[in-house]
């Protein structure tokens, strides 16, 4: 029998990778739930997606040889595509401008329009060996405005190359967000970024895939000709909670050496349950040996108990671990997302090994909860870099209890902003209803933050952004303190 301390120290040594910006994913990481399949196809055009939930990741996985020769295993027509980033996370200014080259470029006058299509003649003209102008974005615009007819030769060029060796080629946008601090510029580069992934849909061999977050996606203009077209490749990425604990079960049983053999024991894969990739045309030796989950693996909810238990207390009326450890880590559209679910885990097992290291179970129920509270931080962080806002109207909450009536809100906030939301700054994208009080809770509730509860209209907050902001609940996961 495998003892619980051998267990979590495993746990700990597995590759979880919490705070993924953009840099490339470890191959043993790599978990393509159902869902997500229809995402990464190439006729999938739109993918939207709350935060979280995989975007930069799949922008990263896709662009990298090896991750792509895997997830090609479960979408085979991506096993010849040639991926580039067209946007994304992590700075690259020769393969797309910056958000401070982009205010600049269109406070001189160009269209975000012609600054996309400039970034895909950037890529497709290395393809076909033509040159163009480079030394600058200014330039490279420039000539696109000026070029139309050989920009289109360089693109239907491209496009025939691919065709001819059986390749395909696959533009991927993320983190748009990034491209404005402002929202109706945002949209309006957005919506240009649409239209011209409208044009690259009529060529055979060349896509594009541009991940959204969900507001953006609500306002971005689509009124465009022919807009519907690209309305009806939408996806949304989303993790069931099988999703996550299978997701869970890959990172665990590629955990490194006598850690991984330690755990595949514990989750009962002992056949040679893993594949080789090395990337098509790589001239070196080393494969890249990977443990993956049997098709057959449907056992998540025995393992977790054998892993945590049945109960999250000393009898079963504060619930399962295996659901409360999902459930408690949704937003307030019902969200978990694989980084919270993963952060939560991870704490639990460092708290257990330090707080109960003699507990029958490797993760005490007791960690569980303060698991949650590690990712509720994690998560608060994550939207102060994306949405600054937010903490700013957040803090003066600190300390109450929730559910409350909506009075008790806005009383704290008008306490805090006497002169109204005016007062409210930020150094990226605003409230985009931030002239009253009722558009900045309808704001919170679109990022998942703030919920009306439907029996009685007072206003509630899931867990995960509770106990980070320091709010209370009675009877629920004590708020972080500090």
């Amino acid at each position: 029998m495998i003892k619980p301390q051998a267990i979590r120290r495993a746990i700990l040594a597995a590759p979880f990778e919490l705070d993924n910006k953009g840099e490339v994913p470890k191959p043993g990481t790599l978990f393509i739930p159902n869902a997500h399949r229809k995402a990464l196809a190439r006729d999938a055009v739109l993918v939207v997606g709350a935060r979280g939930v995989g975007k930069s990741f799949w922008t990263a996985a896709l662009s990298d040889d090896v991750l792509r020769t895997q997830i090609g295993s479960a979408v085979p027509e991506l096993e010849n595509a040639i991926v580039r980033v067209g946007y994304g996370a992590a700075p690259n200014i020769q393969a797309y401008p910056d958000r401070e080259t982009f205010k600049l470029l269109l406070s001189q006058g160009h269209e975000a329009f012609y600054v996309w299509r400039a970034v895909i003649l950037r890529w497709l003209a290395g393809h076909v060996g033509q040159a163009i102008p480079s030394g600058s974005w200014k330039e490279t615009i420039g000539w696109v405005e000026n070029n139309p007819e050989q920009y289109a030769q360089i693109i239907e060029a491209a496009n025939a190359r691919f065709a001819a060796n059986g390749q395909f080629g696959l533009i991927v946008f993320d983190a748009l967000d990034r491209t404005s601090n402002d929202w109706e510029t945002m949209n309006s580069i957005v919506r240009d970024l649409l239209r011209n992934a409208l044009w690259l849909r009529d060529l055979s061999r060349v896509q594009a895939k541009i991940f959204l977050r969900p507001d953006q996606m609500r306002r971005t203009d689509t009124s465009f000709v022919d807009a519907s077209k690209l309305l009806a490749t939408m996806v949304e990425l989303a993790w069931s909670a099988s999703d996550l604990h299978s997701m869970l079960w890959q990172r665990l049983i590629n955990a490194p050496g006598e850690h991984g053999e330690c755990l595949r024991e514990f989750a009962g894969i002992n056949a040679p349950q893993y594949d080789f990739f090395k990337p098509k045309g790589s001239t070196t030796n080393s494969d890249h040996q990977i443990w993956k989950l049997p098709h057959s693996f449907i056992s998540q909810r025995p393992l977790f108990y054998a892993l945590a238990g049945d109960k999250m207390g000393k009898d079963a009326r504060r619930g399962v671990p295996y659901v409360w450890s999902v459930s408690h880590l949704a937003d307030g559209h019902g969200w978990t997302s694989p980084r919270s679910f993963l952060a939560a885990i991870d704490m639990a097992a460092e708290d257990s090994e330090a707080r109960y290291p003699d507990y029958e179970y490797a993760l005490h129920y007791e960690s569980l909860k303060r698991g949650v509270q590690k990712a509720s931080k994690i998560r608060v962080d994550q939207v102060a870099e994306d949405d600054d806002w937010v903490p700013v109207v957040m803090n003066p909450l600190h300390g109450l209890n929730v559910p409350c009536e909506f009075s008790v809100i806005t009383d704290a906030w008008q306490q805090a902003f006497p002169d109204g939301p005016g007062q409210i700054t930020s150094s990226q994208v605003p409230p985009q209803h931030g002239e009253s009080w009722d558009g900045i809770r309808g704001d919170l509730e679109r990022l998942g933050i703030l919920v009306t509860r439907m029996k009685d209209k007072r206003v509630d907050m899931p867990d995960l952004y509770r106990v980070g902001f320091g709010l209370g609940r009675k009877g629920g996961v004590a708020p972080r303190m500090g």
